[in-house]
């Protein structure tokens, strides 16, 4: 493991880098890792709870992301702006890129936004998350390790009323291999209910596994984390470093397969 001293994070404007060695043959994501919104944009015109829920960022997901990336030695990129500026984990003509409602919340600020304002979005939040994945990629690959691509992210424990009883799911499409080997390993802990494509379907044309990971044939698996077992930064940093304990199997399971 690289010591923090020499892992420290860089941010490029709008995303976060955290530097790793490519021979993990892990890169890890984590699309929406923050609720920042730039100050002249007033929070889009939503008042202060609005933003600490699930609609502006995913929660727990980036401490969780650190955590793993610091215990594997991997690189990771981190988003660093709301999803509720734009969405990086959808493709560029997705209804949903920019949300005018999202769950009940109506977004003022997005309400009446044009193709121009949208492009503008794209161009300072959107485009420099996708170039530092390409970048990281394109490391690993001048390196001789294609890297598995793996999405971290969290979901909230209730939808519409209804409680979700998945502490852990892993979304997949098409190619599923890693997907099918990181349930098996997160089964076998005995302790967790593990969604297989719960509580969502892998398959969103345009999202960020798809852009990066399937169209270059890259292993990937998107892990969604319940929030109230990640909402505390202690608690992130431990599921964190039980995905880092449990990913090394789950590649060579799937790379044998």
């Amino acid at each position: 493991m690289a010591s923090p001293s020499t892992r420290a994070v860089r941010r490029a404007g709008d995303v976060e880098i955290i530097p790793g060695d490519p021979a993990t043959g892990v890169l890890l994501l984590c699309d929406h890792a923050t609720n920042a919104i730039p100050p002249e944009l007033n929070a889009l015109g939503l008042p202060p709870q609005q933003l600490e829920r699930h609609i502006a960022y995913d929660i727990g997901a980036a401490e969780m992301t650190r955590a793993m990336a610091q215990a594997l030695g991997a690189p990771a990129v981190l988003s660093n702006f709301s999803r509720l500026l734009i969405d990086p984990n959808r493709g560029r003509d997705d209804p949903t890129l920019v949300m005018r409602i999202s769950d009940g919340a109506i977004v003022p600020g997005n309400a009446r936004i044009d193709e121009a304002g949208i492009a503008e979005r794209i161009a300072r939040y959107y485009a420099p998350y996708d170039t530092a994945i390409e970048a990281a990629i394109g490391t690993a690959l001048a390196a001789g390790h294609p890297p598995a691509i793996v999405s971290l992210h969290s979901f909230t424990p209730f939808w519409k009323g209804v409680p979700r009883p998945w502490h852990a799911g892993v979304l997949w499409d098409k190619e599923g291999r890693l997907a099918q080997a990181l349930i098996a390993q997160l089964q076998a802990e005995g302790d967790l209910i593990v969604g297989d494509n719960e509580p969502y379907h892998g398959g969103l044309p345009g999202d960020t596994i798809d852009r990066h990971a399937r169209r270059r044939g890259l292993l990937d698996a998107l892990v969604e984390i319940r929030q109230d077992l990640i909402g505390q930064p202690h608690a992130a940093r431990a599921w964190g470093m039980r995905l880092a304990r449990l990913l090394p199997g789950a590649l060579a399971a799937a790379r044998e397969m």
